[in-house]
């Protein structure tokens, strides 16, 4: 007997595919893709758009106000759900589509699903050159969705119906494996979006997945063991892969079974909670004195689901030069960095694996002396950092620290916290202190301008599935807010309410600081050092943040933005609260490692030349490992 068959389109046959595939969350059967974001053009509204239609209930559309901010959104969403769940943006043929190059750099830098639907030119090429085409005349199969190869884990182009019955399969197969997760993008030519196959029924059965799992091999394990066995003075660094294999327990029960201290990475921010004293702070370039510290003196690391990125190793002089490195990721590349002992693994299960194999082994009492004196005197630091009054009674300027000091103190336990590029980044990891697990998203990994609000906007919709009565917070600067913030619109049509938290510094001012650090002399960063026509003046963003349909006030003082925050809990919609901070003064000092930019060598400048050569001097501690 024949195998049954449904006659639908390529475009139908891939969103019925979608809604077809489930995924088990704590125990309950949610669909895999929950949704997406779109923006329709010629490309893909008649074919694409009439399936996604059909579909509305199982595949909710969200309509975004710019396609690299839609895919912000969905990559958003995925780090909130910790990679369990995604969602896709679809967009036309053309510069819709290259708007989302930038968001597929993130996803592919940080590891998480994002698939992107976009559409193609023609196969049949009978009406070339079509609008929106960039035309080649030496390689006519080429278009702009070429251009994704580089941010991509998966890339196709579907030339032909049946293609899906094997590529949809690898797409997926990429957006939920723990190694290999990152971006998906199909291209899909306009006409054969429209074409009809007779696909199996059997290929639309519900799937439910589950995450894979990975058991460490036992002659890795058995020689990660053997270092840790050996070290005198071992520290755990704790990155973004522990909240992503739902590790978080077992770290706790690892890092307190053999007295370990934990530091944490930028993306492996709220590992721990504050007050756990085992948390001895954020690592690196943008970290603290307490875990630089202790990087510097100890023997062994055990780099937990984290790549090594240079603020994390600060550009590799965080370490001593004698310091053995034990990487445990489920991720070959990450785990064989630097001459490491890999221990290719999920993180749930190789700890726990780990733990037993180190037989009860824990840490010397001076080793948790030092490390519980260096987190006091690390918190200490920050209790300071973030008082608006000096010590002698005078007010300060107001500063990032302060404002994050603030929220971190009026905010709920369960509220989400979101930042990006800029220094609210570093002011973030260097300030926040983490009130409950998973609760901090730091997009550091790409640093990318403006996905602050639109991932505020993702998360806010992943975030309210389980915290319909926390908020989602988001620390943006004045020019990430100016670069990209049509979704504060997007959150209100969508009822994802943010509470937006704006520091106007007058332009790039962390930028015009390492300018002015390697002695270069401020110029184009700051709006008042930028050519111009008129008087440098500030935005209103209160006005515009109203214009966009979200209640908004402006602050002047730390009590107030306390007060505001207050009544931003209180409304029905997204909040946004500006106020100004200094661009010179205020900066957090300490907790700073070295990290390797280019300086010129040759300059009209002495500042620029002594500058270069302080900054060299800084390479002595470098490690040459590959």
């Amino acid at each position: 007997m024949a195998a049954k068959t449904l006659r639908l389109t390529m475009a139908q046959a891939l969103v019925r595919y979608l809604a077809a595939q489930y995924v088990d969350v704590k125990g309950e059967r949610v669909r895999l893709c929950a949704g997406g974001f779109g923006i329709f053009g010629h490309g893909n509204v008649t074919c694409l758009g009439e399936a996604l239609y059909e579909n509305r209930d199982a595949l909710p559309l969200w309509r975004g106000q710019n396609e690299q901010s839609m895919a912000m959104a969905a990559v958003g969403y995925a780090k909130q759900q910790l990679r369990r769940r995604f969602m896709f943006a679809t967009s036309s043929a053309g510069p819709g589509t290259t708007n989302m190059l930038t968001s597929a750099g993130i996803a592919h830098t940080n590891r998480l699903p994002l698939l992107m639907l976009a559409g193609d030119a023609f196969v049949t090429r009978l009406p070339d050159p079509v609008l929106q085409q960039v035309e080649h005349p030496g390689n006519p199969g080429l278009s702009v969705n070429d251009a994704f190869k580089s941010v991509s884990r998966y890339w196709d182009r579907i030339t032909h119906p049946a293609q899906l019955l094997q590529s949809l399969p690898a797409a997926i197969s990429t957006l939920i494996d723990p190694a290999d997760c990152g971006p998906v993008f199909l291209g899909l030519p306009q006409d054969v979006q429209g074409w009809a196959y007779d696909y199996p029924e059997a290929f639309f059965e519900p799937k439910v997945h589950h995450l894979r799992r990975q058991t460490p091999d036992e002659r890795e394990l058995a020689a990660a063991a053997q270092m840790l066995k050996g070290a005198e003075r071992p520290l755990i660094i704790a990155g973004g892969g522990v909240q992503y294999s739902l590790a978080t327990e077992e770290l706790n029960a690892f890092a307190h079974k053999h007295q370990i201290p934990v530091v944490e990475t930028i993306a492996g921010r709220a590992n721990l909670v504050f007050s756990d004293e085992l948390n001895c702070g954020p690592i690196g370039v943008t970290g603290s004195n307490s875990a630089n510290a202790l990087a510097g003196e100890a023997d062994v690391v055990l780099a937990v689901g984290t790549r090594l990125q240079d603020f994390t190793t600060g550009s590799w002089t965080v370490f001593a030069p004698e310091a053995r490195i034990v990487a445990l990721n489920v991720g070959r590349h990450d785990a064989g960095k630097h001459m490491a002992q890999p221990v290719v693994g999920d993180a749930k299960l190789s700890l726990p694996l780990l733990s037993d194999a180190l037989d009860g082994l824990t840490t010397t009492v001076s080793w948790r002396e030092k490390a519980a004196l260096e987190r006091a005197a690390w918190n200490a630091y920050v209790d300071d950092n973030i008082s608006p009054t000096a010590g002698d009674g005078s007010n300060r300027p107001m500063s990032y620290a302060q404002v994050i000091g603030a929220v971190n103190e009026v905010c709920d336990p369960d509220d989400r916290v979101v930042a990006a590029a800029g220094g609210l980044p570093a002011e973030v990891t260097a300030n926040w202190r983490t009130k409950s697990l998973g609760s901090v998203d730091v997009e550091f990994g790409f640093s990318c301008m403006g996905y602050e609000i639109s991932g505020g906007w993702g998360a806010r919709l992943g975030h309210q599935e389980e915290h319909a009565d926390k908020d989602t917070i988001v620390f943006v600067g004045d020019g990430s807010y100016l670069l990209m913030n049509s979704d504060i619109y997007s959150s209100v049509l969508s009822g994802a309410k943010m509470i937006i938290v704006v520091c106007d510094n007058g332009g790039f001012a962390v930028i015009n600081k390492l300018q002015n650090n390697t002695g270069n002399e401020s110029y184009n960063n700051l709006i008042a050092d930028c050519r111009l026509a008129v008087e440098p003046f500030a935005v209103d963003f209160e006005a515009h943040a109203r214009s966009m349909g979200a209640n908004a006030e402006t602050v002047y003082s730390i009590e107030g933005l306390k007060e505001a925050f207050g009544r931003a809990k209180q409304s029905d919609r997204t909040y946004v609260i500006s106020m100004k901070v200094d661009a010179f003064e205020g900066w957090t000092q300490e907790g700073h490692s070295w990290w390797e930019v280019g300086t010129p060598e040759v300059s009209n400048s002495p500042r620029v030349k002594q500058a270069h050569e302080d900054w060299e001097a800084g390479r002595s501690a470098q490690r040459k490992g590959v």
